[in-house]
């Protein structure tokens, strides 16, 4: 760990949902069409939508592999290790995983002011519902009711735990909206994903949403678009299942660009679509989407101004981009590339915390910025967070 002298803001921690996580708070009659617990040759799975998911290898997460567990294969896999193998140790899930008292004393121990806090299974659900939208609703409005039960959504000013919004009925987007602002949420978090509604799919930036978007840029909270199943198919090159890349043997797969992808298109449509500039008091943070497409995605708002001259007619797209989105890289993106295209101002840390995935602890990240000025530094590992999590006045 970098010393510094400062505690930092993690805007990317996780918790492991409880076993009651989805049904605690749901209708007994909506069962069926939801989330259900069901064991197949001793082993506990839950039904999603009447199918089976095998989203996550354990959903009741106990026993759990370590925090950090695939920090070596990140790195470059150095030993030559299957992805499998990593995976082996694990241990009794930990207090601090599931219960926000036994969090802050950890994150005390880590050297974390605040954290924001996102689902584990609550990332992967909407999609495996999105043929039935009412479901969608009943399922994450109990799922909420759990959250705020478990964690709260401003556990001491300390844990930021965000509501998740499902976008496939924007009344019920609005009401959950507006029951997260009634539990002093400081964030709420989506996928990035085209939503299916009763009419279809469409774009999450399309008109019909509006009055959701209206609200977030009248109450100025801060909307995390984090990774999660967004429904990205690989046209055959892979197997599709959320989770396949990690068990489908010793190979490379297309399947692990997706999560990148739909982050892409995502927040490149709320550009094209203008959502900024019929609301230009709303913050979008993409949290464990990576970063690599960025130089990308400049060059595609650059050419668009030119192929379709008269269009960008407020501002240029690029501005716009880099004043309304902020990055959480990936821990093994570079930096310092992220800092060139965004400013120091619009980067945010964010450790993956259990996940495997992410660094065995949070700020172990410190060494990956040890090159940034202190100013930059700050701000990157605390100060932008902290200024996201304030709801921003009109």
């Amino acid at each position: 760990m970098t010393d510094i002298d400062f505690l930092a803001f993690d805007a990317d921690n996780h918790y492991y949902e409880a076993v009651d996580a989805f049904t605690r708070h749901l209708p007994a009659k909506w069962a069926d069409r939801t989330v259900q617990w069901c064991e197949i040759n001793g082993r506990k799975y839950q039904i999603v939508g009447g199918k089976l998911s095998k989203a996550v290898v354990n959903p009741t997460f106990d026993p759990i592999a370590k925090a950090g567990a695939m920090y070596e294969y990140f790195r470059g896999n150095p030993n030559g290790k299957s992805p499998i193998e990593f995976l082996a140790d694990r241990e009794p899930i930990p207090a601090y995983y599931r219960h926000s008292d036994a969090r802050v004393k950890i994150m005390d121990k880590q050297g974390l002011e605040k954290i924001w806090l996102f689902p584990t299974l609550g990332v992967l659900y909407e999609e495996l519902l999105k043929n039935d939208p009412e479901a969608v609703g009943v399922a994450f409005t109990a799922f909420n009711r759990w959250l705020d039960e478990d964690w709260g959504c401003n556990y001491e000013n300390r844990i930021f735990a965000a509501p998740y919004i499902a976008m496939a009925d924007v009344d019920h987007a609005v009401a959950e909206l507006e029951w997260a602002l009634s539990r002093d949420a400081r964030v709420v978090c989506m996928r990035p994903a085209a939503p299916t509604t009763a009419h279809g799919q469409m774009s999450p930036f399309s008109t019909y949403f509006d009055p959701f978007w209206a609200r977030v840029n009248e109450s100025g909270i801060a909307v995390v678009v984090h990774a999660g199943d967004s429904g990205y198919s690989s046209q055959g090159y892979a197997d599709d299942k959320f989770g396949a890349s990690f068990g489908g043997g010793w190979a490379p797969s297309v399947r692990t660009f997706s999560i990148e992808r739909a982050a892409y298109d995502f927040l490149i449509t709320a550009v094209f679509e203008k959502l900024f500039i019929r609301f230009p008091n709303i913050r979008l943070c993409s949290v464990e989407n990576g970063s690599e497409y960025l130089g990308d995605l400049f060059k595609k708002l650059a050419s668009t101004v030119k192929k379709m001259p008269g269009y960008f007619r407020e501002e240029d797209p690029a501005d716009t981009f880099r004043e309304h989105v902020w990055i959480n890289p990936f821990w093994e993106d570079d930096p310092y590339e992220v800092i060139e295209y965004m400013g120091a101002d619009r980067v945010i840390f964010g450790s993956d915390w259990p996940h495997i995935e992410g660094m065995p602890q949070p700020l172990d990240y410190a060494t990956e910025l040890k090159e940034l000025d202190p100013a930059s530094l700050k701000r990157v590992l605390r100060d932008n967070a902290i200024e996201l999590t304030e709801r921003r006045s009109v």
